[in-house]
């Protein structure tokens, strides 16, 4: 797949086929991704906690807020939820600050992720609290993101903004899930 069609098939998938089983050794083979991607002063503070196992998958589940366009949507239902996680930390015994070192990683085990077939979402609505316990992290890990992977089920379409603005996504009635995004022309400052 060239890099545009990779670009372009790295959605934000929200469903997909739980049953599929993704390894430890893909996960260690997109966190090498993160672990070669730029970090801001060079400081790499970032860590990352790994589960491929079906109940601290459920656990780690129960902390996330899924879809907030979807006012109606709770998230995955069962048999639709990620087969693996994984956890973005800020290791604060190495810094304060992870700049945006996290968009860089994850863009990074995102892209990687579609090229093996897979699809995940970036989350941050996290019951940081209750996932920090569930997770047994010590007091320097900071928890920043939670991407969530697996095999998609759904359909993600990229459209246009309509002249109305709106840039919400949604769903269709078939369960489609339509990204509206800006023109190129839109984006360009001169």
């Amino acid at each position: 797949m060239d890099f545009k069609n990779l670009v372009k098939n790295n959605r934000s998938y929200r469903r997909f086929d739980e049953q599929f089983v993704i390894e430890r050794e893909t996960l260690l083979e997109l966190i090498e991704l993160a672990r070669l991607a730029a970090s801001g002063r060079n400081a790499q503070p970032l860590k990352y906690f790994l589960s491929s196992d079906k109940d601290l998958n459920e656990q780690i589940f129960s902390t996330l807020a899924w879809a907030g366009y979807l006012k109606e949507w709770p998230g995955p239902e069962k048999g639709e939820r990620p087969s693996a996680y994984i956890i973005v930390l800020l290791d604060r015994e190495i810094s304060d600050h992870f700049l945006c070192d996290d968009g860089i990683a994850m863009q990074n085990i995102l892209l990687g992720a579609v090229e093996k077939g897979l699809g995940g979402c970036i989350l941050r609505a996290i019951n940081k609290t209750l996932l920090s316990a569930i997770l047994n992290l010590r007091d320097r890990f900071e928890i920043i993101d939670v991407v969530a992977l697996g095999k998609p089920i759904e359909k993600v379409v990229i459209t246009n903004i309509g002249d109305d603005g709106d840039i919400r996504y949604y769903r269709d009635e078939n369960g489609v899930h339509y990204v509206p995004k800006r023109s190129l022309d839109e984006l360009i400052v001169n």
